[in-house]
């Protein structure tokens, strides 16, 4: 029943596991003998620079997907996650960021691991930039293998495809030369030679090739003509020719990327092909927008890190913004933290009551696996945002004042998932909220709903103090006591004229948390002007 389930689940990694499953037969038909190969789903990495968010979000992305495939055949089936680093380009510019970045221009357009460590900490410039990464997706528990495409190449894992490019160098010729302009097609070659002399990585043509002695033929640097072999490294392929070669080469089953390889990918498959492998299924996704819609780009800083969004929230927001929509574009900037932290709890607590359908199209299925927590907070981040506003708390302990009053068997202790969103709140706050706060003055009829509100709270008998539904509905009777057109209004004006904001969580649920009292008192000192 389970399986039946997850071949209809429209979730989009469990539509991408069954055409990996698809493909799989459609290489049985065919006659390719897979041996013992596990199912391969690869992400790809340039380390010219740090791991970012687009490098969580492929590897997660994938791992769902990975994760759906083993659901799907219920493990019967091995995979393998590989994570192969393309440290045999050539260093294009020397990042600012290094120490001494001076010293490293003698080393432009030598391959990443042949630059030395700015850092001082490893082997070469490109050891230090996949030890980054392999640290960063250690981080998350990540299950991958890591691959070095300078290990790749230059210990002779690449040479029986690199020899077989070499054979069909027209074939890829023909695929190639039609996407060029006119003056890069007078020079262009698949293979990059890697100068015997200056240790750079050459883009020249080819004087000749030879497929039978496993050679090309051009001219170094100096003028000089030389003949290398296209095995152990002396060459690399352009980055296109290189992405075929790469599926060809490991057996790659699936593979994501985003939209700027769109128009690319059927290169990509067509070379695979013409080495002699099947392309992978492949999945694009829609990039990142900042607030105004634009692209995001590290060198433009516009975006934020995976650091900046785990400073304000738990990791799995994180997941459940890269698993929402991947091929719709979203902007990605630091005002959706908190509601899609609130929409990760959301998706947890309908889980456990959904039947085995509806679990499989939750999201927390994939975040978790299939095996999502229990434990869902009792207080929303939104709401402790607003908590943190009103109480002018400085510090997580301020705000379990409040909520051990709310609910009086919580604890940091037996609810640490609540300690953390309390942290995150109280920093999130002090860095986007208070800085934008804007108090306005009530109308007059909005002064009169406010002053009764007020009054009203006071009177609160005890057993009501924390029923947030109760005190909804007195919140609502209030605003159609006042003949509020629409009590969204009503409630617009309580944000604006005692938060600071046009919006919040219901306010009934704050007020039993913060304190009929206390609100209002907050709602008093509002009208004194003493909160602007």
């Amino acid at each position: 029943m389970t399986e039946e389930i997850y071949l209809k689940s429209k979730a989009w990694p469990f539509e991408q596991a069954r055409l990996i499953l698809k493909r799989l037969d459609i290489e049985k038909r065919r006659g390719i003998d897979r041996g013992d190969r596990p199912v391969i789903f690869e992400t790809g990495y340039g380390p010219s620079g740090l791991p970012h968010i687009g490098t969580f979000g492929e590897v997660v992305r994938t791992t769902m997907v990975r994760n759906a495939f083993i659901a799907l055949t219920e493990g019967k089936i091995e995979t393998k996650l590989i994570c192969v680093s393309d440290d045999l380009d050539g260093m294009r510019k020397v990042p600012s960021t290094v120490p001494n970045p001076e010293k490293l221009e003698a080393y432009l357009q030598k391959p990443l691991t042949d630059v030395p460590d700015p850092f001082g900490t490893h082997e070469s410039y490109g050891a230090h930039m996949n030890a980054r990464l392999r640290t960063f997706l250690d981080s998350f528990g990540f299950d991958y293998e890591f691959f070095s495409a300078t290990d790749l190449y230059r210990t002779g894992r690449y040479d029986d495809y690199l020899l077989r490019a070499l054979e069909k160098f027209d074939d890829i010729m023909a695929v190639m030369l039609p996407t060029l302009g006119e003056e890069r097609r007078a020079t262009y070659s698949p293979f990059l030679p890697i100068s015997p002399s200056t240790g750079r990585v050459l883009y020249v043509p080819m004087k000749s090739v030879d497929a039978k002695a496993g050679t090309i033929t051009f001219d170094d640097e100096d003028g000089t003509e030389v003949t290398v072999s296209v095995t152990g490294g002396q060459v690399k392929l352009q980055w296109k020719p290189d992405f075929g070669m790469r599926w060809a080469a490991l057996g790659v089953d699936f593979e994501m990327f985003g939209k700027d390889h769109q128009d690319n990918a059927p290169l990509y498959s067509r070379i695979c092909k013409i080495l002699g492998g099947e392309p992978p299924v492949q999945y694009v996704y829609e990039l990142f927008l900042d607030e105004k819609g634009e692209k995001i780009s590290k060198s433009k800083g516009n975006g934020i890190s995976v650091e900046d969004w785990l400073a304000y929230a738990p990791q799995e927001s994180l997941s459940l913004f890269n698993f929402a929509k991947p091929r719709a574009a979203k902007k990605l900037y630091f005002d959706v933290i908190p509601k899609t932290v609130d929409e990760y709890f959301q998706h947890l607590a309908g889980y456990h009551k959904q039947d085995e359908k509806a679990q499989a199209n939750n999201p927390v299925w994939h975040i978790h696996n299939g095996n999502p927590p229990k434990h869902i907070p009792p207080v929303t981040f939104a709401l402790l945002l607003n908590l943190v506003s009103a109480a002018n708390a400085s510090d997580r302990d301020i705000l379990w004042g409040f909520i051990e009053r709310y609910e009086p068997e919580a604890t940091p202790e037996t609810n640490p998932v609540l300690d953390q969103l309390a942290d995150f709140a109280v920093r999130y706050y002090q860095d986007f909220v208070k800085p934008n706060k804007s108090y306005r003055d009530p109308s007059d009829q909005e002064r009169a709903a406010l002053v009764d509100l007020a009054g009203r709270l006071r009177e609160v008998e005890e057993a009501e103090k924390t029923d947030g539904e109760a005190l909804q509905t007195l919140i609502f009777s209030v605003g159609k006591d006042h003949e509020f057109e629409n009590l969204r209004d009503w409630f617009k004006a309580i944000y604006e004229v005692c938060l600071g904001q046009s919006q919040g969580p219901r306010f009934g649920s704050f007020v039993a948390i913060y304190g009929p009292d206390e609100t209002a008192e907050l709602i008093e000192n509002a009208l004194a002007g003493k909160l602007g």
